[in-house]
């Protein structure tokens, strides 16, 4: 079994359009795990039916008993996160600004505070269109903790790999170079960068090549729109020959693209199309570089 991590130094390089168009070459051979958990779309593109879900919890927030809470305002004084809010005849928490670290609960004079285990998202196991299942999740609005909740991802899609003897875990990373990619890239065997040819796409791709050296992980990349501009796409080129990353393949830019996401599909389902064939193609040289 052979976990394939896709990632990219800046969103809107095309990077979970790319994983989900793998995911249909795959088939049944591949567990999909949608690890961009802050801005989780891929199964919008699978056809996701949330079979399982799971509420994720990690971190504690504070709670405060109003009918023991003497209104001394101690718990506010310490609050470097401005969490505690003076409603009148108590104090409250805002439970998104509340970072859980107990100093409020160490300086009541009344024990009116206490700590609670901090719901942060959901994590879900869906059957998906290609007749194979698919390990994503969705963080809370202001939640933090993304990283752990890619590792929850990561390792429920490693046991149903496992069980289910697949070939294949695909994985749509975060874009960035943050706790989320970081975690995502734990325990991969090969990674995939997507990127763009222009000036953000190239310094972010760089950028994010720097984590996964740090990895020691065999690398690819994609040059996603790789035609708008042939001089910078001829840099990336360079550049990946110089740090000897394979290139897995130039995608050129078609309206299709965005057409086929409109529709609910990926751009492999969608038409026959030059972009149809490099994506094909790259998936054929992803499976290459790995046996």
């Amino acid at each position: 079994m052979k976990e394939i991590v896709v990632i990219s130094g800046k969103g809107g390089t095309g990077k979970t359009s790319v994983v989900a168009s793998f995911s249909v070459l795959a088939g049944k051979d591949a567990i999909i795990a949608d690890c961009d958990v802050d801005a989780a779309d891929m199964h919008l593109l699978l056809a996701a039916d949330f079979g399982i879900s799971e509420e994720f919890y990690s971190g504690e927030f504070a709670k405060i008993d109003k009918n023991s809470c003497i209104n001394c305002g101690k718990c506010e004084a310490v609050c470097r996160f401005e969490a505690v809010k003076s409603s009148g005849d108590y104090y409250q928490i805002d439970e998104v600004a509340c970072e859980g670290c107990g100093y409020c609960a160490r300086v009541c004079p009344t024990d009116a505070i206490s700590n609670h285990p901090a719901k942060v998202g959901n994590l879900y196991v869906s059957q998906i269109k290609t007749g194979t299942k698919m390990v994503h999740a969705k963080l809370g609005i202001g939640a933090d903790n993304s990283g752990k909740l890619v590792a929850k991802v990561k390792k429920e899609a490693g046991k149903l790999a496992k069980t289910t003897n697949k070939k294949y875990i695909l994985v749509d990373g975060s874009p960035g170079v943050g706790c989320p990619v970081i975690s995502s890239l734990s325990g991969a065997h090969f990674v995939v960068l997507v990127t763009e040819p222009s000036v953000s796409g190239f310094h972010d791709l760089k950028r994010v090549y720097e984590l996964v050296k740090k990895f020691n992980i065999k690398a690819g990349c994609i040059i996603n729109k790789a035609d708008i501009n042939s001089k910078i796409t001829d840099e990336i080129l360079s550049f990946l020959v110089d740090e000897k990353i394979a290139v897995i393949g130039t995608l050129p830019y078609d309206e299709s693209f965005t057409e086929a996401m409109m529709a609910g599909k990926t751009i492999v389902e969608y038409c026959d199309s030059k972009l149809n064939t490099a994506i094909v193609a790259a998936w054929n040289k992803i499976k290459e570089l790995l046996t």
